[in-house]
């Protein structure tokens, strides 16, 4: 039952049952099956850089994006790709081929959510837009110090 919200802005979020996964996409995704969700609640808005950081600020903490990767969880990664960063998206000029991401995502060393776009790019004036190249562990990690926690599904 909906009760009154722990922090003034958030929002109630429904319980249901939907159909989760893909039959036609990744393996790890298949088979397609029913989930079903408690009500919860969530915040009204996204997390802005400035919030983000005042987290990073008070808690010391470093985003997966701004660690090396383990080369044990990558085995036949190329050794330049092993250093902090993350995915970038970059605008087509059009429609592209789906099945091939790298068409509109770019690796790129160095990206993490105080360079958005990569060394040489910032967030002076992205204050309060949303946080980029977050990382699950990342949001869980925010969520415990703002006192919240991630909704996940229940099986």
């Amino acid at each position: 039952m909906k009760k009154n919200p722990p922090y003034p802005d958030m929002v109630w979020i429904p319980g249901g049952t939907f159909r989760m996964g893909s039959n036609e996409h990744y393996p790890e995704e298949a088979p397609v099956h029913h989930v079903s969700v408690d009500g919860f609640w969530m915040d009204k808005y996204q997390v802005t850089n400035a919030r983000f950081a005042r987290f990073v600020k008070e808690t010391g903490y470093v985003t997966v994006a701004e660690r090396a990767p383990n080369p044990e969880d990558f085995p036949g990664a190329a050794p330049e790709n092993l250093v902090p960063g993350s995915l970038v998206f970059h605008k087509t000029q059009g429609p592209v081929d789906l099945s091939n991401m790298s068409l509109w995502w770019a690796w790129t060393p160095g990206a993490y959510w105080r360079q958005p776009e990569g060394p040489g790019s910032n967030i002076r004036k992205r204050k309060h837009h949303p946080v980029l190249h977050v990382a699950y562990e990342d949001a869980a990690a925010y969520a415990n110090w703002a006192g919240k926690m991630l909704p996940t599904e229940a099986e």
